[in-house]
């Protein structure tokens, strides 16, 4: 069991049979009566946040979540399937559960699956991918100094801004957040 004053950002409860993740909580102690904790929660099935008010000191049970390494090795159009590097057990993960990040992965690449209950909840992706630009308008001399971008394509079909500078060919580090040029590798 978890009280109201465990909670931390990123924990996994169980809530009226359904499981949610704390997004943020605030502990509050008004002058006129009980102290209570406002929390935001994510439906880890439907991704739906609600606000939700707990009087302090209120239990929960706490999800147990386990977290494993998992290697990408294709998708066929509706799932991305992965691969157990203990078990060489295959699962299919939907591509909505992947997030929109999903157009980065590369066969090969290793990510973090978070299960609960026997079921997958989440995919974390590495916070940096490298990939080869196979795509690109080339650039005119001396464009090296200015800001602006350009948009590349990279092995994975993704279409990236890049710099000016960068070539087909060059091999670039992406953020998978918001999927940003980061540096050339």
């Amino acid at each position: 069991m978890i009280s109201t004053s465990d909670f931390k950002n990123g924990i996994s409860i169980e809530l009226d049979n359904e499981l949610y993740t704390i997004i943020e909580f605030q502990h509050v102690k008004p002058g006129k009566g009980g102290a209570f904790v406002r929390t935001k929660l994510r439906n880890v099935e439907t991704g739906l946040v609600i606000d939700r008010t707990f009087r302090a000191g209120e239990k929960f049970e706490q999800a147990i979540i386990e977290r494993k390494v998992m290697q990408y090795i294709y998708n066929d159009g509706h799932n991305y399937y992965f691969m157990d590097q203990d078990s060489y057990e295959q699962i299919p993960i939907d591509v909505e559960m992947i997030g929109n990040s999903a157009d980065l992965l590369k066969e090969g690449n290793n990510v973090e699956v978070s299960f609960c209950k026997g079921m997958v909840i989440g995919v974390q992706l590495p916070a940096t991918i490298a990939l080869e630009v196979v795509e690109t308008i080339p650039g005119a001399k001396g464009n090296t100094v200015s800001g602006a971008m350009k948009p590349a394509t990279v092995e994975t079909g993704a279409e990236i801004q890049v710099p000016l500078f960068i070539k087909k060919g060059d091999v670039i580090r992406i953020t998978t957040g918001d999927k940003k040029y980061q540096e050339r590798v």
